[in-house]
C-alpha cells in the first residue's frame, strides 16, 4: 500500500511498537477499503507516514505527519466511518501531531494541486480485506472513541475467523507471571499423580486380568485413557510451554494449525484419549445397567465387548481426524498445551463442549436406571430374608465411583460453559477498552485451575475400584511367581549334579543290560 509514497526508507519500531513491516502491514491494511474508495486523497499518505514513518539519514529525530494532513484525512473519511458504526482511532488523534510551522517539531505534508478533501463516497466498505474494527463501549454502545485493535499480547492475523482478527502471543494477557508459574506447577503436580495412579491400575489389571470382568472392566480402559492424558501434560512439562504451544517463528501461540509434530502429539494425547475416556464412562454405565436392570450375566455382556471397543476408539478417531483436517488445533496460553477451541469459540462448542455434555448426560441416565434396579433387587432380597451385605457393598462402591467421576466431569463442563460464555467479552475488554472504562472483565483464575485439576482428578480416583485386599494379594502372588521363576530349586540343583557325575563315567557302566529278576 505504501509503495511509491514518496520515500523508500523507514524505521522500526514505529510509534505503535510494531517491530517489523509485516506486523505494521497487517494492522494498516484494516484501512485498505477506505483507501480504495478514496474517501480522502490524504489518507494513504497519512497512514503510511504513521505506520511506516520516513527515515532520513541526516536527521535522527522522528518526522511525523503534520496535523493538517491528519485533519484532512479525518474530514474526508470520518463521516463515512461513523455511517457504518466506526470511530476515528484515538491513537491517531490529530491533536497529538505538530502543526505546520511549529518551531519545536518538524513535520511533513503532502504537496497536492488538487482539492485536499474529496467528498465521502457512499459505497459500503468491502469485507474482502480486513476493515477497521467496530468500536465497542462497555455497555454495548457502538462509539466510545476507540477502535478495537490487537493490544499486547494479541497480534493481528490475516483471517476473519476470529472475532477480533487477533491471536495471542506466547504470553497470556489476563494473569500475572506468578499465576502463570503456579499454573505450570499445578498442572505438573496433578498430571504426575494421575500418571502414577492410572499406571498402577493398568498394571494391576495386566497381572490379574481374570479378576476384572464385565461390567467393571471398562473402568480399566477408562484409567488407561487417563494414563495417556496425563502423559500429554507431562510431555508439555518436559518440553516446555513455548516448545509445545507456541510458534517460534512468529512468536505467538499456535492458531488453526495441524503441527508441528510435538503440538499434534500432545493434542492427540489429550483430545483423543480424553474423549475416549468419556465414551468408556458411558459404556461403564451401560454395562452396569445391563447387569443390574436387565439381569445380564458377565458372559452375555462380554459378548458385546468388540462393539464397546469399536465405539470407544472409532468415535474419538473420527473427531480427531476432523479437527486435524480442518486445521483447528490451537495452543492453550495458560496450560501451554495444544488442544482445540482455545482461541476459536465455534471449535470449543462443537468439538469439546457439545460431546462432553452428550456423554455425561447419556452415562448419567444409564447409571440412574441401574441404581433404581439395584434398589429394587435389594428390596426383593430383603423381603426373602436373605442377607444383602455383598450387594450393599457393591452399591456403595458403585456410588462412590459415580460421585468421583460425575462431579469432576460436571465441573469441567461448567468451566467450559463459563469460558465460552465470557471469552469474547474478555477479549473485547482487552482490545477495545475506552477512556474512563470501569474495571475490565477478566477471567477468574480459580476457574481455570479448577478445570485443569478436574481434567486429571478422575484418573487419580479411578484407582478407588482396585483399592482392596485383593489387589495386595494379586501383587503378592505376582512377585512371588516372579521371584520363584528366577531362583533355581533344590531339585534342579541336585539333578544337575547327578547329571554331571554321570557324564564322567563310562557309558558301559551305566548302560549294562540286567535281567528283570535281578532288579
Amino acid at each position: 500500500m505504501c509503495k511509491g509514497i514518496g520515500y523508500n526508507l523507514t524505521y522500526m519500531p514505529n510509534q505503535f511498537n510494531h517491530d517489523t513491516q509485516d506486523e505494521a502491514g497487517l494492522e494498516v491494511h484494516q484501512f485498505w477499503p477506505l483507501v480504495e474508495i478514496q474517501c480522502s486523497p490524504d489518507l494513504r499518505f497519512f497512514l503510511c507516514s504513521v505506520y511506516t514513518p520516513i527515515c532520513l539519514l541526516d536527521y535522527a529525530k522522528p518526522l511525523p505527519p503534520c496535523r493538517a494532513v491528519c485533519e484532512r484525512a479525518k474530514a474526508g473519511c470520518s463521516p463515512l466511518m461513523r455511517q457504518y458504526g466506526f470511530a476515528w482511532p484515538e491513537r491517531m488523534s490529530c491533536d497529538r501531531l505538530p502543526a505546520l510551522g511549529d518551531p519545536d517539531t518538524l513535520c511533513m505534508d503532502y504537496n497536492r494541486s488538487e482539492p485536499t478533501a474529496a467528498p465521502p463516497a457512499l459505497a459500503k466498505p468491502t469485507r474482502a480485506s480486513r476493515g477497521p474494527q467496530r468500536s465497542l463501549a462497555p455497555g454495548g454502545g457502538a462509539d466510545c472513541g476507540r477502535v478495537c485493535r490487537c493490544t499486547e499480547p494479541f497480534v493481528p492475523i490475516a483471517r476473519e475467523s476470529h472475532p477480533l482478527y487477533s491471536k495471542i502471543r506466547t504470553g497470556q494477557p489476563y494473569f500475572t507471571q506468578d499465576e502463570k508459574t503456579f499454573a505450570s506447577f499445578w498442572i505438573g503436580l496433578w498430571s504426575i499423580l494421575c500418571f502414577l495412579s492410572t499406571a498402577t491400575t493398568v498394571a494391576t489389571f495386566l497381572i490379574d486380568m481374570e479378576r476384572f470382568r464385565y461390567p467393571e472392566r471398562p473402568i480399566i480402559f477408562l484409567s488407561a485413557c487417563y494414563l495417556f492424558v496425563s502423559l500429554g501434560y507431562i510431555v508439555r512439562l518436559v518440553a516446555g510451554h513455548a516448545s509445545v504451544a507456541c510458534n517460534p517463528e512468529y512468536r505467538h501461540v499456535h492458531y488453526e494449525t495441524t503441527g508441528p509434530a510435538l503440538c499434534t502429539m500432545v493434542f492427540l494425547l489429550l483430545y483423543f484419549f480424553g474423549m475416549a475416556s468419556s465414551i468408556w464412562w458411558v459404556i461403564l454405565s451401560l454395562t452396569w445397567f445391563l447387569a443390574a436392570g436387565l439381569k445380564w450375566g458377565n458372559e452375555a455382556i462380554a459378548g458385546y465387548s468388540q462393539y464397546f471397543h469399536l465405539a470407544a476408539w472409532l468415535i474419538p478417531s473420527v473427531k480427531s481426524i476432523a479437527v486435524l483436517a480442518l486445521s483447528s488445533v490451537d495452543g492453550d496460553p495458560v496450560a501451554g498445551v495444544c488442544y482445540v477451541g482455545n482461541q476459536n469459540l465455534d471449535n470449543l462448542r462443537g468439538f469439546v463442549l457439545a460431546p462432553l455434555v452428550v456423554y455425561l448426560f447419556t452415562g448419567t441416565l444409564f447409571l440412574l436406571a441401574g441404581f433404581v434396579s439395584l434398589f429394587r433387587i435389594r428390596s426383593v432380597i430383603k423381603q426373602g430374608g436373605t442377607k444383602t451385605d455383598k450387594l450393599e457393598k457393591l452399591m456403595i462402591r458403585i456410588g462412590i465411583f459415580t460421585v468421583l467421576y460425575t462431579v469432576p466431569a460436571t465441573l469441567v463442563v461448567a468451566c467450559y460453559v463459563y469460558e465460552q460464555h465470557y471469552r469474547e467479552s474478555w477479549e473485547k475488554a482487552h482490545n477495545c477498552s475506552c477512556p474512563g472504562d470501569p474495571s475490565k472483565p477478566k477471567p477468574d483464575y480459580a476457574v481455570f485451575m479448577l478445570k485443569y485439576f478436574m481434567c486429571l482428578v478422575v484418573g487419580i480416583t479411578s484407582g478407588v475400584w482396585i483399592w482392596s485386599g485383593k489387589t495386595l494379594d494379586s501383587w503378592r502372588q505376582f512377585t512371588g511367581k516372579w521371584c520363584r521363576g528366577r531362583k533355581p530349586s533344590m531339585y534342579s540343583e541336585a539333578s544337575s549334579a547327578l547329571t554331571g557325575r554321570a557324564g564322567g563315567a563310562t557309558s558301559a557302566s551305566y548302560h549294562k543290560q540286567v535281567p528283570l529278576s535281578q532288579v
